[in-house]
């Protein structure tokens, strides 16, 4: 009877214990890449939604967002100095990096999530080009290093911690800068809940991002019909530098 009671009393606390998910929406879902592309900031807002009661004690909500562009696969080389001549020694391909990489957190990265979470799910920049297993020693997370130090160089890879406004323990918003140098895909905007250093709740939305007008047409002629855009590109050097020796012909005359 003892052990009876003890499991209902367990199942009824669980049972008005709180449920949280997280709804996320953007200010924009596309994208265009356009001959004047500058670059694009895109609102990244969304709320907690609860069901039951939470606990009088406890712990603070944080936000973790992170946006990761299409995997792309990268050769990494390593220059010596040898002779006097810079040369390249090493080299190590890397199947999964980003093209772009950004984190944005309510609070310190470390104080609010375990490493092995953050390895786990791939947040923070020490985890975003990912290695199987088996690959994983000391020379090529070195590279994996030197990856992620020349695209924050580019802007393309970021980590912001205290850039998540979260306002009543429900609501929360960021910005995401997308630099002009983006490449085509889809862009993966993925939001994680965390209390007491737990992951307790997540969802992901797309950001498409696309060639439009004159650079799609050439996009698609230079991967579709690569001869005639051969020639095409063969016709309009020729046509610049006829109308240049011209232009220059008649200013001397």
């Amino acid at each position: 009877m003892l052990r009876i009671l003890s499991f209902l009393l367990a199942f009824s606390a669980s049972a008005i214990s709180a449920q949280e998910t997280v709804i996320v929406g953007l200010s924009q879902s596309n994208v265009a890449i356009t001959a004047n592309f500058s670059g694009s900031d895109i609102l990244v807002f969304g709320a907690v939604k609860r069901t039951g009661e939470l606990p009088v004690d406890a712990s603070p909500l944080d936000v973790i967002i992170v946006v990761e562009g299409p995997l792309q696969q990268v050769t990494v080389r390593r220059k010596e100095k040898k002779l006097g001549i810079w040369v390249n020694t090493d080299s190590v391909d890397i199947d999964a990096a980003p093209s772009f990489f950004t984190v944005a957190t309510t609070a310190p990265l470390d104080d609010i999530l375990p490493e092995e979470l953050q390895r786990e799910h791939a947040i923070g920049l020490e985890y975003a080009v990912r290695l199987p297993e088996q690959d994983l020693d000391p020379e090529t997370e070195s590279f994996n290093e030197a990856i992620a130090r020349i695209r924050v160089a580019n802007g393309l890879y970021s980590e912001r911690e205290g850039a998540v406004n979260f306002s009543a323990d429900t609501l929360f918003d960021t910005d995401i800068e997308l630099p002009a140098n983006l490449i085509e895909g889809d862009y993966t905007t993925k939001i994680f809940l965390i209390r007491d250093q737990q992951i307790i709740g997540q969802t992901s939305v797309q950001i498409s991002v696309r060639k439009t007008g004159i650079e799609r047409w050439i996009y698609n002629l230079a991967h579709e019909q690569a001869l005639l855009y051969g020639l095409l590109s063969l016709l309009v050097a020729l046509v610049a530098g006829y109308g240049a020796s011209e232009i220059f012909r008649r200013l001397k005359g």
